[in-house]
């Protein structure tokens, strides 16, 4: 059965505008509220990317990167899910302008060195984003060693960095397995987001692999 991407659009801006509406003083739970308006305005963007409406996602992906990151300025340190979110936001809209922006901000930020493994992760994107695949190559590869931390993405980050293609397809195509086998996504949208970004850095080397999936935008 085909997925009803405006019923999960019309969710995801309800769910942004209450939000919108009743955003708290008191700084930790600000954070969170940001936070969570930047989830469902990511949720809208992947519903309208998914319809094949790309300037429409494109407001909505920018939403979601500006939420992240006014949520981090008020979030514990080490919350390096607000910078993940924001960079990838920039990539799904196709904003590598602001895409590079929100790179070297998470480098700034420490990033490449964190010892959490979500940290590091921040840390490749942000690398791989900036075409600097020499210095990606170590934090990738650093992901790779840990148990806590998703074999298949390190896999994918790591030869993307080399430029291995046979072993980038392996690893995305074990990637977007895992999102198909999966019983619950963020905001409950079907949607393997994590490929799609992985598949346009990817592009940029010429490297994409060919894959075919309803958790893929046509």
């Amino acid at each position: 059965m085909a997925e009803d991407w405006s019923a999960h659009l019309e969710r995801e801006e309800r769910r942004y505008r209450d939000g919108e509406e009743r955003i708290p003083d008191d700084p930790d739970e600000r954070q969170r509220q940001l936070t969570r308006m930047g989830n469902a305005a990511g949720g809208a963007g992947l519903s309208l990317l998914m319809a094949g409406d790309r300037e429409r996602a494109a407001e909505w992906f920018d939403r979601a990167a500006r939420r992240y990151r006014e949520s981090y300025e008020l979030a514990p340190p080490g919350s390096w899910g607000r910078p993940i979110g924001a960079i990838k936001s920039r990539i799904l809209a196709g904003d590598w302008g602001g895409a590079g922006d929100e790179a070297r901000w998470a480098l700034a930020e420490g990033a490449a060195e964190a010892d959490s493994p979500i940290g590091r992760y921040a840390g490749a994107l942000a690398l791989l984003t900036l075409h600097d695949y020499e210095a990606a190559r170590p934090v990738a590869d650093s992901l790779r060693e840990r148990d806590d931390f998703p074999h298949d993405v390190a896999d994918a980050l790591a030869t993307l960095a080399a430029e291995d293609v046979l072993g980038y397809t392996y690893a995305v195509e074990s990637v977007l397995e895992s999102f198909a086998t999966r019983d619950a996504y963020l905001e409950d949208m079907p949607v393997a987001d994590t490929v799609i970004v992985l598949q346009a850095l990817a592009g940029r080397r010429d490297m994409a692999a060919q894959l075919t999936s309803p958790l893929l935008p046509g």
